[in-house]
């Protein structure tokens, strides 16, 4: 499956400003044929590491909210991010008693063991299960924390236990790291009789050095070649986009291989109009390559596709 991630508008933007950003992002989305739309619920990781933070944070409206006030033109599927350390039990259980059948969410813990929450993320997944068991929820994997621990394959597994129905990966940029993860996935689950549920990978343009090094301090791992190329090139923002494209068509040739459910996920975080152009041109991309080779099961609507 293929979807679309967005960062919802600051929140202190006027309310004309948030109508205008949200009618080009619906105009934008509504031609993309995307399976489903992400959006993101950004919380302030400056406790994860000492550096300072390349960007300052700045809070941004409620997913939800701005899913069912400024997108509710927008039929498709929506997954809701929830950095659930932010919510008081009471406050998170009001939220996904009242959910609609089917509603999509994705839990995020806490970026740091500092930071401070009012609710851990294995307590959260079981306030969902008590809550409302209709629910598609979803998980977080890292295939950085992969490489460093070598017991991503094992966390998801754990996850599936506490409900997760599939997962998305933070941006990457280190297809070695992600195919080693996908590897030990697969054998583990050839032990089992269970099945292993959809991982998306997310692909991130980077557009400058800044951004470069905004993902680099949200802990996106960019080998040095990597990083060597994007920085000595005269456009930062198309080998980005082709080193982007290159992960997708090693990805997916290593899954179809060995049969592993996976798809792919666009982020268009930026604010400037050359990024978010060029995010939708490599979702077009992807889309015409992934589509004409792999059969199209849209695990979001139907969970029997599981």
């Amino acid at each position: 499956m293929l979807t679309y991630g967005i960062t919802p508008p600051k929140a202190k933007n006027s309310e004309e400003r948030i109508l205008e950003i949200a009618e080009k992002q619906v105009s934008r989305i509504k031609g993309l044929g995307a399976d489903a739309l992400i959006i993101y619920d950004i919380q302030d990781e400056s406790d994860r590491i000492a550096d300072n933070r390349p960007y300052p944070f700045l809070p941004t409206l409620d997913p939800k909210v701005y899913a069912d006030v400024y997108l509710k033109e927008l039929t498709l599927p929506k997954i809701l991010f929830r950095s659930v350390g932010n919510y008081s039990p009471e406050l998170l259980k009001t939220e996904l008693t009242e959910a609609c059948n089917n509603q999509k969410y994705v839990f995020v813990g806490a970026s740091s063991q500092n930071q401070k929450v009012q609710l851990t993320l294995e307590d959260a997944y079981q306030l969902c299960q008590n809550a409302n068991s209709d629910i598609l929820l979803g998980g977080i994997m890292i295939p950085e924390r992969h490489q460093k621990k070598n017991d991503e394959h094992y966390r998801v597994k754990n996850k599936i236990s506490s409900g997760c129905e599939f997962f998305i990966s933070q941006a990457v940029y280190h297809s070695e790291a992600s195919k080693n993860f996908l590897s030990d996935y697969y054998y583990l689950f050839e032990t089992t009789s269970e099945k292993m549920r959809p991982i998306i990978f997310t692909l991130t343009l980077c557009g400058s050095p800044k951004t470069l090094e905004f993902l680099k301090w949200l802990g996106v791992s960019v080998p040095k070649w990597v990083e060597n190329e994007l920085l000595n090139s005269k456009d930062i923002l198309q080998k980005s986009f082709d080193v982007s494209y290159q992960i997708f068509k090693e990805l997916h040739e290593f899954a179809m291989d060995k049969n592993i459910p996976i798809g792919f996920n666009i982020e268009s975080v930026s604010i400037n109009k050359e990024e978010i152009e060029a995010s939708v041109e490599l979702f077009e991309k992807v889309k015409n390559e992934y589509r004409t080779v792999q059969p199209r099961h849209n695990i979001l609507a139907d969970t029997a596709t599981f």
